[in-house]
């Protein structure tokens, strides 16, 4: 039933949702929903807000994933893992010297056997053709390395292509540069959200630095639940951070206990 006419859905009439996706109320037209505005705009900024954080501190999975080719997770330190510019699998360091990619000067990807670059332009060439295709991986990789070469707005062009399929270290970096003011104007407002993005994609780092901003501004309750949520994921400031909090007493003994046992 629209929520402003009362109209029932039927064979001729189409409801749709609430434009902010409250998912409270529903609408037979665009009048509609602009002439109800001011009776639903409080509530559904309230329930709004309330599904952000539902999914916000939602427990989820690393980014990283696992290992492409032993199955296992990959570790969060990223000199442990390394990405191939022939298929953008990521690959722990164990893999990788086990495929002997360190020992000969001929070789092949342990993944994809694709022979491994001898050049930097033809590990170019190989990361272009998987941007052609979309991988976001790749424009992460390529969009860092722009970074460090202080191309910042190349930079920002890959990463926020990235980030428009999902990806969580894009969203991190972009985060990143919004806050130093490289290749973008400062942003306060656009780093939170570009954070939020990548801890809930699975980017432990960036939910570490939510919960501390949360905890700056005295939101102390959000700050722990940020904190559990990234040591369950394996970083160690935020179990750091954790062990701080019990001593101000801010997270039970039980609470602190179970995010110690899910960090081992």
């Amino acid at each position: 039933m629209c929520a402003s006419c009362g109209i029932a859905e039927g064979d001729d009439i189409n409801l749709k949702d609430c434009g902010d996706a409250c998912k409270l109320v529903r609408y037979c037209s665009d009048a509609c929903e602009k002439e109800h505005r001011p009776k639903h705009e409080q509530e559904c900024e309230k329930q709004v807000a309330q599904l952000r954080d539902e999914l916000l501190f939602k427990q989820c999975e690393s980014y990283l994933g696992d290992c492409p080719i032993c199955l296992l997770p990959l570790l969060l330190d990223p000199d442990k893992n390394s990405v191939n510019a022939c298929c953008s699998k990521i690959i722990c360091s164990g893999c990788r010297n086990a495929s002997g990619l360190l020992k000969k000067k001929k070789s092949k990807c342990p993944f994809c056997r694709h022979p491994v670059p001898t050049s930097r332009a033809e590990a170019d060439r190989n990361l272009m053709k998987r941007i052609k295709v979309n991988d976001p991986i790749a424009m992460r990789f390529l969009g860092m390395r722009c970074y460090w070469d202080g191309d910042y707005i190349t930079s920002v062009h890959y990463l926020a292509k990235a980030t428009q399929f999902g990806d969580a270290g894009s969203h991190y970096q972009l985060a990143i540069m919004y806050e130093e003011g490289n290749g973008v104007e400062r942003d306060e407002e656009k780093r939170f959200h570009h954070l939020e993005e990548a801890a809930i994609g699975g980017h432990a780092a960036a939910r570490n630095n939510l919960g501390g901003l949360e905890w700056k501004s005295n939101r102390k309750n959000r700050a722990v639940k940020h904190w559990i949520i990234a040591a369950n994921l394996g970083l160690d400031s935020s179990v750091k951070n954790l062990r701080s909090a019990y001593l101000d007493g801010q997270i039970s003994k039980e609470n602190f206990a179970m995010a110690l046992r899910a960090y081992q």
